[in-house]
């Protein structure tokens, strides 16, 4: 693979210090000198050894779709630059400064299901099963806890981006490795994603050899599959196909507050000869000082046909945000993504997700 990222080499003294702080922390845990603790329903983690932009919060949605028909089903999440603290469970006034942008996200998405913020997993897991009996969760969703070791899931999915696979990264703060790459053996399924079109058999061999994983994982690959525009400020807007309005020689400006935009660029600018990039850092949160460079970007492009497009979990913290003057919210749409399977894998990652939830409750009783 490509070396698609940058590599601070002088950084390498304190990513020795930090590896050694990192290693003891996980021996305490391997030597139950600090005990994690199991659960008596399914809890499955969707985690990362890196920090960020592989792909969590669409892997997790695909899992919330897969066990909502037949399942009570809890997603608890850190809620990441939220403004409370403690545990929650998202109400009806929840927005992405309560809970954090990707949990509103999945709430908004998902009405049915439990969605919980709480910095200590532990905790939150417990808070979860005091719930009434008709509303406590019979499967918890983990998001981003691989790093979370006082929790024991009874399954770990461990995610890497195929631009930024994790045999190929370093440590912070050379890389962006968490911990390292090895540790990848506490997961059972791990994914490879964002996996492009151009992708060859010879490609998906390679890394599965330079995985080098052992026998009791399994390893996926997954693609994103972008679906139709959807208005920001509207609920019952329709969806717009954006092979319409490349016909219509519309121009985009396209604004990302995530860790990753670059397949999401290249995504966009297939569909148009006039793109515009405003980005932002991961999570960013939109100051008035962003939305009146957003509107006057936006002015500036003479196309009269043209569009505002964000992404999904950018879109959760606009749709709130008190800044956006009223001439430009119906421009405003975000695109969907969701998750597909490659090398004809969906079939079998779904039977291995329902065997272990059915066969884990049957287990219980």
């Amino acid at each position: 693979m490509e070396d698609q990222f940058k590599i601070n080499k002088a950084l390498f003294p304190l990513s020795w210090i930090y590896r050694w702080g990192v290693n003891i922390r996980n021996s305490l845990f391997d030597w139950e000198i600090i005990k994690g603790e199991e659960f008596p329903i399914p809890v499955i983690s969707v985690g990362n050894l890196v920090t960020g932009g592989t792909g969590k919060t669409p892997h997790t949605e695909y899992l919330i779709g897969l066990l909502e028909k037949k399942y009570r089903v809890a997603v608890l999440s850190r809620g990441y630059k939220r403004k409370t603290r403690g545990f929650l469970i998202a109400g009806e006034k929840a927005s992405s400064a309560t809970i954090g942008d990707e949990p509103f996200q999945m709430h908004r998405k998902f009405p049915n299901i439990i969605v919980a913020v709480d910095k200590n997993r532990k905790r939150g897991i417990q808070n979860l099963l005091e719930l009434p009996e008709d509303k406590r969760p019979e499967v918890i969703l983990l998001d981003d806890a691989f790093q979370h070791r006082r929790v024991i899931p009874s399954l770990s999915i461990l995610l890497t981006a195929s631009n930024r696979l994790f045999y190929e990264d370093y440590l912070l703060p050379v890389g962006r490795l968490r911990e390292p790459y090895k540790n990848h053996s506490r997961a059972q399924i791990v994914i490879c994603t964002k996996c492009p079109d151009s992708f060859k058999p010879i490609d998906y061999r390679i890394i599965n050899k330079n995985m080098e994983l052992y026998p009791y994982q399994q390893l996926y690959f997954t693609s994103y599959r972008y679906k139709g525009l959807l208005p920001i400020f509207s609920k019952t807007g329709k969806s717009e196909s954006l092979e319409q309005l490349q016909n219509e020689s519309h121009s985009f400006l396209l604004v990302t507050g995530i860790a990753n935009p670059e397949n999401l660029i290249k995504y966009m600018d297939s569909y148009t000869s006039d793109l515009y990039l405003l980005r932002y850092s991961d999570h960013h949160h939109f100051s008035l000082k962003d939305i009146n460079q957003i509107t006057e970007t936006f002015e500036k492009i003479k196309n009269t046909k043209k569009r505002i497009i964000t992404t999904e979990k950018d879109a959760v913290r606009l749709v709130d945000n008190p800044h956006i003057p009223e001439k430009i919210k119906a421009f405003m749409y975000y695109l969907p993504v969701e998750v597909v399977f490659n090398l004809e894998q969906e079939n079998m990652f779904i039977q291995k997700i329902e065997d272990h939830v059915k066969n884990f409750k049957r287990n219980r009783v």
